[in-house]
């Protein structure tokens, strides 16, 4: 059994969907944010990095998101999640893949907490500002992709897909949300119907009526 340690619609949440994906057995562990209790020295044995997720598989402990992921697509191959290693289409998934991580979830955090990089309030709000812009040319950048394709690599549901609505379900609030795009807004809306995005959303409470 996997014990994925989440908080609803953090970054646990792509994990919480490749599980459920691929049908197996976890134990949901719920670490309360409001009391910062992924600080707690329990949970930074755990997780020296004291975030949101950490992973246990049986003696190993993995954190970060994408390598969850990666890790239970790659011990479930049979899910296809993931292309076959040394394709065209594996070259591509890995291309969405970086970035979808390095690059517009690494914005999307300068557009949450920029405090953490600036010292006043009158800063913070401007970096903020600049990050929703440049994640706004990112998902344009995506907006064209799925132009023509169903999925972000192709015409099948890979971890791109559930990682990219992780992200973009994220940024609803934004001035120009990712529903507002025509093919990101189709994509968003096709995704909140699977089946097992709709179960882990009733888990974790969230609402997809935006959609």
């Amino acid at each position: 059994m996997y014990q994925l340690f989440y908080y609803p619609r953090n970054a646990s949440w792509a994990p919480h969907l490749v599980l459920e994906h691929l049908q197996l057995e976890k134990e949901l562990l719920l670490v309360d944010r409001k009391t910062q209790q992924q600080k707690s020295a329990t949970y930074l044995e755990l997780n020296p990095t004291g975030r949101i997720p950490t992973l246990v598989d049986g003696d190993q402990v993995i954190f970060e998101s994408a390598a969850i992921c990666l890790h239970l697509c790659e011990k479930h191959p049979e899910g296809q999640l993931i292309p076959v290693p040394a394709t065209p289409q594996s070259a591509t998934f890995n291309q969405w893949l970086f970035y979808l991580t390095t690059t517009v979830q690494s914005e999307l955090m300068l557009y949450f907490y920029p405090e953490k990089y600036q010292l006043s309030p009158e800063s913070s709000k401007t970096m903020s500002q600049a990050a929703e812009q440049r994640v706004g040319d990112m998902f344009a950048l995506i907006d064209k992709q799925l132009a023509t394709h169903t999925y972000l690599v192709g015409e099948q549901l890979t971890l791109c897909d559930y990682y990219l609505f992780m992200l973009a379900h994220w940024a609803s609030g934004f001035n120009t949300a990712p529903k507002d795009y025509a093919h990101l807004g189709r994509f968003m809306r096709m995704m909140a119907q699977q089946k097992v995005v709709k179960r882990v959303c009733e888990i974790e409470q969230t609402d997809l009526s935006f959609y």
